[in-house]
């Protein structure tokens, strides 16, 4: 009989295969063929993603060039319907003669202290009702027994017309700044009360079970959970009370303003003069606008950085 032959290590002399080495090489080639199905879902992803946001502008330019037309064309109608006298030009006036009222007027420097007033009153009846609506509002959730008292009175002043309250603060605060900012509170205060302590009430109570088992005092519950939860409500009312503000002062500027586009109204009102009148009313939809995509701008700003925390 042959001696034993020794037995050499593994894939050395014997013709057999690495068991370790094919592991590997398998392992390998299934790396690449993963990598692969994952770069072709990236591209196909990117592909989607491209596709939508080309789509996406596309409908913004296509409703930016739909609104242009919309006004574009309505302009003009006015403009022809007051030259042609198929309206009568003494009440409905046309635009060309609005821009050169508004011109005339900016040139003078007669408009900016209308501007400035009324702009002022709603920067101010603005901040002070947001400020003292979430104000109320926490102070309501803090204190339940306050609010099942207070409930129905909410709902009184919710429905009733803030206007009919104008001449009680014309007669307790005098015709004047005083007066109208309170007007303008009336409207703003109600509805960010009623909002943020409804928002308040919706928190997720799971939310605030696990925070009271961790020992959480109500302090740190307003603090850790109502109030984080309820900011995006909050960036959205701030938008809400820039046309409620606008309103408020409008009004309160009728009843007693010497000075602001509301008092603009109603003198052209007085004298007839209702080119003055829609002038003033434009003017109103410019400013106004410019006061709510300020507000937008900022409701973006603060919602990125919550969200990012």
């Amino acid at each position: 009989m042959e001696p034993n032959r020794p037995i050499g290590k593994r894939g050395e002399g014997n013709g057999l295969a690495d068991p370790t080495s094919t592991d590997r090489a398998q392992a390998g080639q299934g790396e690449l063929y993963l990598s692969g199905i994952q770069e072709d879902r990236q591209a196909l992803m990117d592909g989607l993603y491209g596709s939508y946001k080309r789509r996406a502008r596309r409908i913004s330019a296509s409703a930016l060039l739909t609104q242009a037309a919309i006004l574009l064309l309505f302009l003009g109608l006015w403009e022809a319907a007051g030259r042609q006298k198929w309206i009568d030009p003494l009440l409905f006036s046309f635009p060309s003669k609005i821009v050169k009222l508004i011109g005339a007027m900016a040139a003078d420097g007669s408009l900016w202290p209308h501007v400035g007033a009324t702009v002022f009153e709603t920067i101010v009846g603005f901040a002070l009702g947001t400020l003292l609506g979430i104000t109320i509002a926490a102070v309501l959730w803090w204190f339940p027994f306050l609010s099942r008292v207070f409930d129905p009175y909410l709902v009184v002043l919710n429905s009733m017309p803030k206007v009919a309250l104008g001449p009680i603060f014309i007669v307790a605060l005098g015709p004047g700044f005083l007066s109208i900012v309170a007007i303008t509170l009336m409207v703003t205060v109600i509805i960010t009360t009623i909002n943020i302590y409804n928002r308040f009430r919706e928190i997720d109570s799971g939310f605030i079970k696990v925070v009271r088992l961790f020992g959480a005092s109500r302090a740190q519950l307003f603090r850790l959970v109502i109030l984080p939860g309820s900011f995006p409500v909050m960036i959205a009312t701030l938008k809400v009370n820039v046309g409620l503000a606008w309103i408020g002062v409008i009004v309160g500027e009728f009843l007693v303003a010497k000075v602001g586009l509301g008092y603009q109204i109603i003198y052209g009102f007085q004298v007839f003069n209702f080119t003055l009148v829609l002038s003033s009313l434009v003017v109103i939809g410019v400013v106004a606008t410019v006061m709510y995509q300020l507000v937008a701008v900022l409701e973006r700003k603060l919602t990125e950085g919550w969200r990012e925390r």
